[in-house]
């Protein structure tokens, strides 16, 4: 057996008393500030270049967002310019605020305010990294020394703002980077640190950021870290909390959601988790997560499609197919019990004309984020015979009779088996017609005459083809109604056995193009149902095609006269 396993270090639980955050409940959006530009962007194999970071800025304005991390200007030539182009080149609208990252050292930070030079409105996000780990291993100091980096860069970004020459709003942001791995007492220890030089007041708070730059432990203690922190704070009104989940155990979600409970008024994230390693939180599931819980989330999915094709044009990352909300597949049903439950949900909820999202399987309305109904169910040899008829109503517009769809199910889920694949709705249309349109036929209608439509006393003159003996034979009866006196001029002529046990009908289509579907159900001589589907511009016709199907399909022997056509 792998014993590789003992090599690992058990995360150390904190000692939380009374916790608080399992009671709380989330009810309002946090403040959002995207990190696309900056840690999703340095997380890519080929980093966006200026036009694309323009175009990615603007989708997160429109998608609302009021803080964007724009990049990292001291890092680089190129982010340098980009900082530049977004302000000179007037890209910042009034309300939205650009944050800058840097370093927590003296040539950084003063190249990063050059940077921002004429931003009406900027966080200045500074940070150094505390964690237990990296004090050991890369900077071989104790905390003291950590904290004095911190302290350090602290009062030169003070000394910068007050000296600054400008009509810039600055606000400060402080990240002790790789919070989760850091003591949690030791973080206070630093955050209070810099808060002492900075001196933020109620109405001009620090952000103080609390990453999970590495992801090590569950969402429960994250939580509990946070709780932790927050309640040992001091002057706790000056700061507004802030985290920055990675997904390293896959649970960056989890923990913004739980970051929140415990007291976390502001998210840093990502569109769709890109980042670093296994990537950030995912602000659009977060924000779509409170959105159906019935919490505005302040951010606009509505046209999610759209943002994800520039997210995957500009990052050249691909957006999986089981992504929350954004995946090709996450709204699609192929198992027969689940796409049953879709097609009653959406019966249900055109029964009764309810206004709450009442549909199982689906706890979001797709419309919603912009996807279309067509793609909730898919056809394949999984599916069932309610995901067969909710393609046909909802792609076609054919309602077809539930006592229908065993019979339809097993002609779609043989046509599967026998191609080997799921069925496109068109192909699903194919088996429709193949099996009800466009049959073999003993008979068909020529022409027609009917008088008393719509009376209870109705007659009905027509011409019928035997198609195999290539011949017309007129027929013509009375009747209580015009499908009576149709039924009742077949027997006329020896088609006598077939009796209709259901009947329905509605339009396909509007306007000019308006036509009729009829569905019947007959007992054949044997006693068998058999279906039949007509479809016409005229109803009466539509209903006269549907009998003649049936009788067509019935694969009973059918005479005319005493002769077997």
């Amino acid at each position: 057996m792998n014993q590789g396993f003992k090599k690992y270090i058990p995360f150390e639980q904190i000692n939380i008393q009374n916790r608080q955050w399992p009671d709380h409940v989330i009810t309002k959006a946090p403040v959002w500030c995207s990190v696309d530009l900056r840690d999703g962007n340095q997380a890519l194999v080929d980093p966006m270049n200026l036009e694309q970071k323009l175009e990615f800025f603007h989708a997160l304005v429109d998608m609302g967002f009021k803080e964007i991390e724009i990049g990292f200007p001291s890092a680089s030539e190129t982010e340098y310019e980009i900082c530049r182009e977004l302000i000179e080149g007037g890209h910042i609208p009034d309300d939205v605020t650009i944050q800058v990252l840097v370093q927590a050292r003296e040539h950084l930070i003063r190249k990063t305010f050059e940077a921002v030079q004429g931003a009406k409105n900027v966080i200045v996000h500074f940070y150094n990294s505390t964690s237990t780990l990296q004090r050991k291993v890369v900077f071989k100091k104790d905390m003291d020394g950590i904290i004095d980096i911190a302290v350090e860069g602290a009062k030169l970004i003070r000394e910068l703002i007050d000296s600054y020459e400008g009509d810039t709003n600055f606000r400060l942001e402080y990240s002790p980077e790789s919070f989760s791995g850091t003591e949690v007492d030791n973080s206070v220890r630093i955050c209070e640190a810099v808060m002492d030089v900075l001196e933020p007041t109620p109405e001009n708070p620090i952000i103080l950021n609390l990453p999970n730059t590495v992801e090590m432990c569950t969402p429960n203690t994250y939580a509990d870290q946070i709780e932790y922190f927050i309640t040992h704070l001091k002057n706790r009104n000056c700061a507004i909390i802030s985290v920055h989940p990675h997904n390293d155990r896959g649970t960056g979600v989890a923990c913004a959601e739980l970051a929140m409970l415990a007291g976390a008024e502001r998210i840093e994230g990502t569109l769709f988790g890109n980042g670093e390693r296994t990537g950030n939180l995912d602000i659009v599931t977060v924000g779509l997560n409170m959105y159906t819980q019935g919490v505005d989330p302040c951010l606009d999915f509505s046209d999610l499609p759209r943002y994800r094709e520039i997210y995957e044009r500009c990052t050249k990352m691909k957006v999986g197919e089981r992504q929350p909300y954004a995946g090709d597949l996450v709204f699609t049903a192929f198992s027969g019990s689940h796409q049953d439950a879709i097609k009653k949900g959406f019966d249900y909820v055109k029964a009764t004309g309810s206004d709450k999202w009442e549909i199982p399987y689906l706890p979001i309305d797709p419309a919603d984020v912009g996807r279309e109904y067509e793609s909730i169910v898919r056809i394949n040899s999984q599916s069932g015979k309610g995901g067969a008829a909710f393609v046909m109503q909802n792609r076609f517009g054919y309602e077809l009779p539930k006592a229908m769809h065993p019979e339809f199910g097993a002609f779609v889920k043989a046509e599967c088996d026998r191609i080997g694949r799921e069925l496109t709705p068109d192909e699903l249309m194919e088996v429709f017609e193949k099996r009800y349109i466009y049959i073999e036929q003993k008979l068909w209608l020529v022409k027609h005459r009917i008088e008393g439509l719509g009376t209870d006393d109705a007659s009905f003159e027509g011409t019928l083809r035997l198609v195999k003996a290539e011949k017309d034979i007129q027929v013509s009866a009375q009747g209580s109604g015009p499908i009576d006196a149709f039924m009742n001029a077949l027997r006329s002529i020896g088609i006598d056995g077939f009796k209709i046990v259901s009947y329905r009908e509605h339009g396909v289509s509007s306007g000019s193009d308006s036509k009729a579907v009829c569905y019947i159900e007959m007992q054949d001589p044997t006693g068998r149902s058999v279906y039949g589907v007509g479809i016409s511009h005229d109803t009466f016709k539509a209903s006269v095609r549907s009998i003649l199907c049936a009788i067509n399909r019935s694969g009973c022997e059918v005479r005319v006269n005493g002769e077997v056509i």
